[in-house]
């Protein structure tokens, strides 16, 4: 059975970007963490212009409750990197002392006089595929519920816990970035009962045409929902807010909030090489979601910050 983090790209492609990544809310609601293993154009070794960008990168960025969020990047080349051959199992992504398989990643970056390693291992009991357009791209969640395990430090600081936090880790690949992107992932921890989790997607499509979608896994059962009714999506102070039913008769009505210090905006390079663009992510944003069941049974869901927020164009 496919994983969902088994590698679409091969070493000797051109122009793609294939990036696996997490995002973990520490369980003693200090920070969060987000780390990225990120692949782009192999096959032309990076980019050259508008200034040299490895193939492969590692970054790592820290979210605290007080202060401003920091990331540390480190280059590779391909002479210290191993992938798995695409679609194989189980998965492995390598480079020198930084890793990301099937259910664990370690890092150890030196950056600009930081010092940033990690060891985790994680479990989920929900994954999903949100968007999947072949060649294209798609965007996939090998674990949607994730519990992290393990330990990360920060210039000697250590951040250590059993569980360490939760969140989720995903898969994005594609031919180019889209233009215009919405991507959002709330965890609701659940005293005694499975966590909730929930996590929805829109982007730009060619003709004018928009990609929506939400998932909800709640009592261990998943409600896709289509379309999703915008009522706000203001990049300025990074809210959204839509509603969306399903076809089981479910309907939810999500608010999630990335607004105020711990916003962070970081240059992404174009897969064509002709420069940056601007991503804006919030790993420590608020989430609201009132669930309403097909028996008309509504319950409320809160984090204060267990949600991350992503807004591009």
């Amino acid at each position: 059975m496919p994983t969902l983090n088994e590698a679409f790209s091969t070493l000797s492609v051109k122009r793609r970007y294939e990036v696996w990544f997490l995002r973990l809310g520490l369980s003693d609601s200090s920070g969060a963490w987000w780390f990225r293993y990120l692949l782009t154009n192999p096959g032309r070794s990076g980019c050259s212009i508008p200034a040299r960008i490895s193939p492969v990168q590692v970054w790592a960025t820290w979210f605290p409750t007080v202060g401003k969020p920091q990331t540390f990047i480190q280059d590779f080349s391909l002479s210290a990197f191993e992938l798995t051959g695409k679609g194989q199992s189980p998965f492995h992504f390598r480079a020198r002392d930084n890793a990301i398989d099937e259910d664990s990643c370690r890092g150890n970056l030196s950056v600009d006089g930081h010092t940033i390693t990690w060891n985790l291992r994680y479990r989920s009991t929900f994954r999903v595929t949100l968007s999947s357009k072949g060649w294209i791209g798609f965007s996939r969640t090998p674990h949607s519920d994730a519990l992290f395990y393990g330990e990360i430090t920060l210039d000697g600081k250590r951040f250590i816990g059993d569980p360490l936090g939760f969140g989720v880790q995903g898969h994005n690949c594609g031919y180019r970035h889209r233009n215009r992107w919405t991507w959002a992932h709330a965890y609701f921890p659940r005293p005694d009962k499975p966590a909730t989790t929930f996590e929805a997607l829109t982007y730009e499509m060619p003709f004018g045409l928009v990609f929506r979608k939400a998932v909800l896994w709640h009592h261990k059962q998943p409600h896709e929902f289509r379309p999703i009714r915008e009522e706000c999506n203001d990049r300025q102070k990074m809210l959204w807010d839509f509603s969306a039913s399903a076809r089981d008769g479910w309907n939810v009505k999500a608010a999630i909030d990335g607004g105020g210090s711990s916003v962070h905006r970081l240059p992404y390079v174009k897969t064509n090489c002709s420069g940056t663009f601007e991503v804006t992510n919030n790993s420590l944003a608020s989430a609201s979601l009132l669930i309403t069941d097909n028996d008309g049974v509504e319950e409320r869901l809160e984090t204060a910050n267990g949600a991350v927020l992503e807004m591009v164009g």
